[in-house]
């Protein structure tokens, strides 16, 4: 019974870890690839920015669960 709260603590920091990486990724990534696109999108038309910034929200949430879900299904065999 006891192994099973310790595993469940480590499932949890190494999804901490990945999604940390990950977010850390996308960030620069964006800024370094959309930021001058965003930033005209910003000052020249605030609606499409918002859909644009919506979308980029979504699609980096869908992304990172579908790729965190396989790489736990890599890692927890081996726990």
């Amino acid at each position: 019974m006891e192994n099973k709260p310790k595993h469940a603590v480590r499932s949890f920091l190494i999804e901490l870890l990945v999604y940390s990486g990950l977010i850390i990724v996308y960030v620069l990534l964006v800024i370094r690839l959309l930021g001058t696109w965003l930033n005209g999108l910003f000052e020249h038309n605030r609606t499409h920015y918002a859909i644009a910034a919506l979308l980029l929200i979504i699609g980096q949430g869908v992304a990172l669960e579908m790729l965190t879900t396989l790489l736990l299904k890599l890692i927890r065999p081996r726990i």
